[in-house]
């Protein structure tokens, strides 16, 4: 069976701290402490996301880093509607810088279009910012790692 992940805006942070952040003060409130992202679609290629795929996040208009997807769980909010859990390793993993344009919610992502993950020595060094590096990835410049 073929693998796919899924990519997401990562809205509310600029950078990868602030996610890792934000998913340590929340995974707190969670029974097994791992994090999770909560939406209404459940997706239907379940079985291709769950053992190799993960879910891929979007910062200021660059990929930038990636979570292994463990499971899915069903989550009934207090509207009653039955939503997913998209339930994350904890370990997140810098990827090379790669554009990508705005969208709603969640997509597929074929693993050929996804980034490599960061080699060790490009995440020892300072990230460029945010701005700089989505224009420099635009064009193409050079392979960024942020």
């Amino acid at each position: 069976m073929t693998a796919v992940h899924l990519v997401k805006l990562c809205v509310g942070a600029e950078k990868v701290e602030d996610l890792m952040a934000w998913q340590e003060m929340r995974a707190q409130a969670t029974p097994d402490g791992l994090p999770r992202h909560v939406t209404r679609m459940w997706p239907k290629r379940e079985a291709e996301l769950l053992g190799s795929g993960s879910l891929y996040w979007v910062f200021k208009g660059l990929i930038l880093a990636r979570q292994a997807v463990l499971r899915l769980d069903e989550v009934v909010t207090q509207d009653g509607i039955r939503r997913c859990a998209i339930v994350l390793d904890r370990t997140i993993i810098r990827t090379e810088a790669r554009p990508r344009r705005p969208f709603q919610g969640w997509r597929y992502l074929d693993p050929a279009d996804a980034p490599p993950d960061m080699t060790a020595r490009a995440a020892a060094e300072p990230a460029l910012p945010p701005a700089l590096a989505a224009a420099l990835a635009e064009i193409g410049v050079l392979k960024l790692s942020a």
